[in-house]
This record gives structure tokens, C-alpha cells and sequence, in this order.
């Protein structure tokens, strides 16, 4: 049986090929990079949003909040949950275009 609709990577690719869209994308990255990060930390260590929560001092909500993207959390929010999960927080700032 195979399942209906479209794959993850051809609608991504077709909304790529939209400029406005690729703008709005690209300033958002970032963002979701981190949340992907945190994510996968909390998955590999097999525990919940409610654990990390209990490790990282603060509500359920707002790693829910944050995991969904609806939440902007301060730099420090961040380092508490990466402390939480053993882990650190290091910021790199490229020059746009790779050049030095």
C-alpha cells in the first residue's frame, strides 16, 4: 500500500523555487536549526518535555512553546535548556556569502 500525498523534500523543493518564500526561509533557519538541535538532544536522551522542563527550572509550556517554534526564547533560556540536556551553547557569526 503506498501512502497518499507528496514527500517532505519535493514540496520544500518547489517552495524553494519561490523567491519570497526562499527569503522568509532562509531568515528563519536559524531558529528551527536550534529547535531541531534541542529536539534530538531531549529524543536521544529519551526523555520528555516535562523532564526537561523539571532539569531546566521552567513550565512545560514553554518547551512546547519553544518546540513549536511559537516561543523566542532569550539567549539564556537557550543555555539553560543545553545545560539541561548536557550539552553547551557555542555562536559562530559568518559573514554573509562565506567571505572573510
Amino acid at each position: 500500500m503506498t501512502r497518499a500525498g507528496a514527500k517532505f523534500d519535493e514540496i520544500h523543493n518547489r517552495l524553494m523555487m519561490d523567491e519570497e518564500f526562499k527569503m522568509e526561509y532562509e531568515k528563519l533557519k536559524p531558529r528551527y536549526d536550534l529547535i531541531a538541535q534541542i529536539i534530538d538532544a531531549r529524543n536521544q536522551q529519551n526523555i520528555t518535555q516535562e523532564e526537561l522542563a523539571l532539569r531546566a527550572g521552567t513550565q512545560k509550556s514553554n518547551i512546547s512553546r519553544f518546540e513549536s517554534g511559537s516561543y523566542n526564547p532569550s539567549l539564556d533560556f537557550i543555555t539553560k535548556l543545553a545545560r539541561s540536556l548536557g550539552l553547551e551553547v557555542n555562536i559562530t557569526l559568518n559573514n554573509k556569502g562565506g567571505s572573510q
